[in-house]
């Protein structure tokens, strides 16, 4: 996915995204948050919405594969 891409969908769950010079912001409700790289960013935005679903998921491959 693309910058603008991810920073569309995260818009329409509520979440705003900003571009830095290192990295990332996003944020919901007050809490902020950074990501150094755009794949980083779509899957700490997930993984916030989710609970730590997809961190889950690859735990469970981690220890049944």
């Amino acid at each position: 996915m693309t910058w603008t891409a991810i920073r569309s969908w995260a818009k329409s769950y509520g979440y705003e995204c900003k571009k830095l010079d290192e990295g990332y912001s996003w944020s919901i409700n007050n809490t902020v948050s950074f990501s150094k790289s755009v794949s980083t960013l779509a899957k700490d935005i997930y993984n916030h919405m989710t609970n730590n679903k997809f961190v889950d998921h690859q735990n469970w491959h981690k220890e049944n594969m």
